[in-house]
């Protein structure tokens, strides 16, 4: 007797297609599960007995192997759950095997027969693409993100039966039985005075430029990283589709029902471990951070309380947009293209008014060491945030909103897609030389940096990078002026002292 079942496995942020092969025959009774299993496959052995127990259907007291198909990919979780149990049933002749050729299916098992939701509904679904999808009605809207059609939704294993047995209706699922979508993002409005780290966070905005804020504790440093993803252009539907499959990849996906255009933002604690900011892990490989922040922005508050090695493992997914992690039996690439803003107070004791700075050289040496340069080197915008001052602070004045620095942002990011395809900061060497010629009085003084030790070739063509944004704000589509590689420079402050050196 022998059955073979479609279903899908997590694998990083996408599903594997798997066909779980059931077979039944003649031995001392038992239960085996072949094809690269984890502990929690093999244990599915006492969840679809229970199950099938407790729904009233026979469990066979025979020789039993279950294959996961194909055995190159190592299987985790509980999602195969229901595809064994309905294999066993096959096999036994419970249910007819012609009624289950075009049917998927994905979800844990209770010991009472209750379907449960699994981690990575979404990116599972899309793996099994041209097939009709049987899932847990609890994540049934999370389904519907990679496929509005053919997704059914049901409670229990004994529904799911008397469906194939056409004893009642598939449930189809539908947005109707989901909460609104609702996202908002704080406005930038609410900022008090800073006008020139708000300058830096629209040409970061405009250009997707990583953003480094230097400044002591309560001058506004996380409330301006906070409001960026409201100035970042909304996403396109493969980004917003990308968005969706990772977050569901991670399990945090919520009561997500469709793509969402909103770029996500992502600020995990210094405590986070490597695995959690880059992804991976020991046997089951998850989206980090970093990949969770694909397309939006990825906040590091208190930089210098991050060790050294997890500052150092951002390098690579920076310049490449993706991290790839590789462990003994598999490796996985996962999507990482996010906007750094990182945020560190000047000095351990981070008293910001002039003299007041208890710290020695040997102090901020110390402080600063956790930094290395090739990571330093990968903000184009390092920038001063002095406190505000008290007049300012109780000004009811308020500053410009973020619809409005939004809608400068979008405009200079469509002279930059018109012109290259992409954003200024993915500006490749070639690039620049076509799209951001020097004026002579710019040639000269980015010379003179460079011969002072100021700027190395990176920062040299991060600072062509970054005046180019800054002219395309002004709607400058010509060689870039003195004036715009100036500023530039100026949004490129020395981590040493930045604020009272």
């Amino acid at each position: 007797m022998f059955a073979a079942i479609n279903s899908a496995v997590l694998l990083g942020a996408q599903g594997h297609c798997v066909t779980v092969e059931a077979h039944i025959g003649m031995g001392i009774p038992g239960f085996t599960v072949v094809g690269l299993p984890d502990e929690a496959c093999r244990e599915s052995r006492d969840r679809v007995r229970a199950a099938l127990l407790s729904s009233d259907f026979p469990w066979p007291n025979r020789r039993v192997t279950i294959n996961l198909a194909g055995a190159s990919v190592r299987k985790g979780g509980a999602s195969l759950d229901l595809a064994i149990a309905i294999a066993l049933l096959v096999a036994q002749e419970e249910v007819a095997a012609s009624v289950v050729g075009e049917l998927a299916f994905l979800a844990e098992l209770g010991l009472d027969g209750s379907l449960r939701s699994t981690p990575g509904t979404a990116p599972l679904v899309a793996s099994v693409s041209g097939k009709s999808v049987v899932v847990a009605a609890a994540c049934a809207h999370e389904a519907l993100i990679a496929s509005p059609v053919n997704v059914f939704g049901e409670n229990t294993l004994r529904d799911v039966v008397a469906c194939l047995r056409g004893q009642q209706q598939w449930s189809p699922a539908t947005t109707a039985n989901c909460g609104e979508q609702v996202e908002t993002v704080p406005d930038l409005a609410d900022v008090c005075g800073q006008p020139w780290a708000r300058r830096a966070l629209e040409v970061a905005a405009a250009g997707h430029h990583n953003l480094f804020l230097i400044g002591p504790p309560g001058a506004g440093k996380s409330m301006l990283a906070r409001r960026l993803p409201g100035l970042l252009p909304r996403l396109g539907p493969n980004e917003a589709f990308e968005v969706a499959m990772v977050h569901s990849a991670a399990s945090q996906a919520g009561n997500m029902r469709t793509a969402s255009d909103v770029p996500p933002f992502r600020a995990p604690h210094h405590s986070a471990s490597l695995a959690a900011i880059i992804g991976g892990g020991t046997t089951a490989m998850r989206p980090g951070e970093v990949s969770l922040a694909s397309h939006g922005v990825l906040f590091l508050d208190e930089l210098g309380e991050f060790p050294p090695s997890v500052l150092d493992a951002l390098r690579q997914p920076l310049e490449d947009g993706v991290v790839h992690v590789a462990r003994a039996r598999h490796s996985v690439t996962m999507p990482a293209r996010f906007l750094l803003v990182a945020a560190t107070n000047p000095c351990p004791c981070a008293n910001s008014a002039p003299g007041a700075c208890i710290c020695s050289h040997a102090d901020i040496r110390r402080y600063q060491r956790r930094f290395s340069g090739p990571f330093l080197d990968r903000f184009d915008l390092r920038v001063a945030v002095e406190a505000p001052s008290p007049s300012t602070l109780v000004d009811t004045v308020r500053g410009e909103s973020t619809i409005q620095v939004a809608a400068r942002v979008e405009r200079a990011r469509s002279i930059a897609i018109s012109r290259q395809g992409h954003a200024n900061a993915q500006l490749s060497v070639d690039e620049l030389d076509v799209h951001a010629h020097l004026s002579s009085s710019a040639r000269l003084v980015l010379m003179g940096e460079l011969e002072a030790s100021r700027l190395t070739g990176r920062g040299y063509h991060r600072v062509r990078r970054v005046a180019r944004t800054l002219a395309d704000l002004d709607a400058h589509d010509d060689e870039l002026t003195e004036d715009h590689v100036r500023e530039a420079l100026l949004m490129r402050v020395a981590l040493r002292n930045p604020l009272h050196a």
